[in-house]
């Protein structure tokens, strides 16, 4: 059995409360000290639903975010139909590749920069593989141990910890 909903219900939609754009940058700022509670009361109040799990770094840019689309509007409908149009040619609107590859390795030509002991090292993200100082590696599990000598997940050492099925 399927539960229906109305034709008017379907075309309801949750209101969310104005923000006075002068009260933004005081908003803003008053993230950073607010105690995670807050941010989790505020959340509710601005996407009408409850928080993810996330970090509180992640909370705290989605309410920024949401803050200033509240304020100053969102994107508009041309800009949102150009980013479709772009993944569409990326993927050809397959929403299974798109996830896959959000949830996978970065995109060739994309450089990883980590500082270790004062030193900086940069890796470069390759159709297959990474490039470290000129060589080529499989992982960055294995570029990890090359600088520090001890072993390491690569992605955490990178700072790449939302690896697909990690």
């Amino acid at each position: 059995m399927t539960r229906r909903t109305s034709p008017a219900a379907a075309l309801e939609q949750p209101v969310f409360p104005a923000i006075p754009k002068a009260d933004v940058l005081g908003r803003l700022a008053a993230l950073h000290t607010a105690p995670i509670a807050d941010l989790k009361q505020q959340w509710r109040e601005l996407y009408g639903k409850e928080p993810p799990p996330f970090s509180r770094s992640y909370i705290t840019s989605r309410l920024a975010y949401r803050i200033q689309e509240l304020a100053y509007g969102g994107l508009k409908p041309e800009t949102v139909e150009r980013l479709v149009a772009l993944g569409e040619q990326l993927d050809g609107g397959n929403v299974v590749l798109r996830r896959i590859r959000a949830d996978s390795r970065p995109l060739p030509g994309t450089r990883l920069i980590r500082e270790w002991q004062g030193v900086q090292h940069v890796v470069t993200v390759r159709q297959h593989d990474f490039e470290f100082e000129g060589r080529p590696y499989q992982s960055l599990s294995s570029i990890a141990r090359h600088i520090t000598g001890t072993r390491w997940n690569g992605w955490t050492f990178f700072g790449l910890k939302w690896r697909a099925g990690a």
